[in-house]
């Protein structure tokens, strides 16, 4: 922390990790991080509308984001948004094939679908 306004050793580090990492990810990736926490916070407190909200401006600044599209799907499904909750999950899965949890919602998403 800081005494009187003058920064110690490990601010200067923090600051330092900071401004590397958004040089080298950009300020879209790190403001769709932030967005990303956001919106899995609102999620977990039972707020679909803001989750979502969040989670949709941090799949614009990284669409990239298997992890993004999990959580928006997830969203989205509480939300009672299926179609899109289904969509969600197909695009995390399509980003990333290993990530183990869109997979899941994505199966879950089918043995819940009404036959055609």
């Amino acid at each position: 922390m800081s005494r009187r306004g003058v920064c110690t050793r490990p601010d200067w580090i923090l600051v330092g990790l900071l401004a590397f990492l958004v040089s080298a990810l950009g300020c879209n990736t790190f403001q769709g991080a932030i967005l990303y926490r956001d919106g899995t916070r609102a999620l977990d407190a039972g707020d679909p509308i803001a989750a979502i909200a969040a989670l949709e401006e941090a799949a614009v600044l990284a669409p990239q984001a298997s992890e993004v599209q999990n959580h928006l799907g997830l969203a989205y499904l509480a939300a009672e948004r299926r179609d899109d909750a289904r969509g969600a999950f197909e695009r995390a899965v399509a980003l990333d094939c290993d990530n183990e949890a869109a997979q899941r919602n994505l199966r879950g998403m089918r043995a819940a679908a009404p036959p055609r």
